[in-house]
């Protein structure tokens, strides 16, 4: 494989069997890190940031009036994706604030009646490090600890729960390795035992179907840029119930019912809005078309020696291919992978690369977990990319193959 250096004017060399013709590079297939703007987005917030400019707090004139009913049209888009009330709705600046509110706003509202707490030890790090946090403040947690595909069981939740749990937090789907936890059934555990139910469903909204009508989930955690909207705006369902509190974790001003004090950035709400709305409009076709191409990705890579698939094979979205490569490689497959952007499964601590905590936690061997590729697909993946990226993914394999045995 050349090492010519990627760019959309100057590709790098195709391999043998290449199908790369009209590519275009880099390759990206790393959109659970994060997704472009889809341009129908962009369009929509350009004109809140130069004409529609209001403060959505202003009451007195017709562009805080105007701000305001963008601001709730936006709310109404982003609840109709997932089965939610428009007043449900509280906008944040992410799903890092989203989990953190969440989390740590029940824990704190009602900390008198308890101070246990549920979770998996394979949650994203927001999840993680605020359950962290509130164990330095005297709360108690529980990390359950997944099966080898990814997932828990419902005994294993029911088993953890205690008389003084107050709250169990569990992702839809796994940033890492793509699998859906069965949430549907954990929320009705929660609902009959009176726990707050927090779902993460940063990497699901858009993806799969979301029926907050049917779903027992008293939280929601939902980002912008994970579903071709901007970066810097997400948002926390808080479900309509009196019984539920929350404290907030910004002070001033009292915005969003008390919640969530802070100017609201009109541009960016409109554009999660939007962003939503397609979301919804394109969830049924979208998903079908991925799913062709992750597993023509798939059928290409398996027949190549020593590729683990982690994750569970069938309870996973369509988008996401997790795989581990058996190779002697002390750089990294990812890293070889020149013009085509991928996510690691190993993260860099200081001067170490450590494994992935969540692969590890499913068991996976140090070497192999520190050789994982996470492969997500999205709205512009082509078959024509796919392709390349098998080529190649065979090509530096068996040249590395060919090296071992010489």
């Amino acid at each position: 494989m050349s090492s010519s250096s990627p760019s959309s004017s100057a590709q790098p060399a195709s391999p043998a069997c290449s199908t790369a013709t009209g590519l275009q590079f880099p390759i990206y297939l790393d959109y659970s890190a994060t997704t472009p703007v889809d341009p129908r987005v962009a369009q929509k917030m350009i004109s809140f940031l130069t004409e529609k400019f209001g403060n959505p707090a202003s009451n007195s004139h017709s562009l805080g009036w105007e701000a305001k009913a963008a601001v709730e049209h936006a709310r109404k888009q982003v609840a109709a994706l997932v089965g939610a009330k428009a007043s449900e709705i509280v906008w944040t600046s992410g799903a890092t604030e989203s989990n953190n509110l969440a989390i740590k706003g029940t824990a704190q509202a009602l900390r008198e009646r308890g101070r246990h707490l549920i979770t998996v030890s394979t949650e994203h790090k927001a999840v993680l490090d605020t359950m962290h946090t509130l164990e330095r403040q005297g709360f108690e947690v529980t990390y359950l600890q997944p099966q080898a595909n990814g997932l828990i069981t419902l005994e294993q939740f029911e088993a953890a729960i205690r008389p003084d749990t107050i709250l169990a937090s569990v992702m839809m789907v796994n940033n890492e390795i793509g699998v859906i936890q069965p949430v549907q059934q954990l929320g009705e555990i929660c609902a009959a035992r009176g726990i707050v139910f927090h779902v993460d469903a940063v990497q699901g909204a858009g993806k799969i179907a979301i029926d907050l009508q049917t779903l027992k989930a008293d939280l929601m955690s939902f980002s912008a840029h994970k579903v071709y909207g901007p970066k810097g705006i997400g948002a926390l369902y808080v479900r309509s119930n009196p019984a539920l509190k929350l404290e907030a974790q910004i002070d001033g001003g009292g915005h969003e019912n008390g919640m969530r004090s802070g100017t609201l950035a009109t541009h960016q709400i409109a554009g999660m809005g939007e962003a939503f709305e397609l979301a919804r409009q394109l969830l049924t076709e979208e998903g079908p078309k991925i799913r062709i191409l992750r597993d023509r990705l798939w059928a290409g890579l398996r027949e190549l020696p020593g590729v683990q698939l982690n994750g569970d094979a069938e309870r996973r979205i369509p988008h996401n291919l997790n795989v581990s490569f058996d190779t002697s490689a002390a750089d990294g497959i990812a890293g070889q992978l020149l013009g085509i952007a991928v996510s690691a499964g190993s993260a860099c601590n200081s001067a170490n690369v450590a494994p992935s905590y969540v692969l590890s936690a499913l068991g996976c061997p140090a070497p192999l977990a520190r050789n994982a590729i996470r492969f997500s697909l999205g709205r512009w993946t082509s078959e024509q990319e796919i392709d390349y990226v098998i080529d190649t993914l065979k090509a530096l394999l068996g040249t590395r193959k060919e090296t071992a045995s010489a």
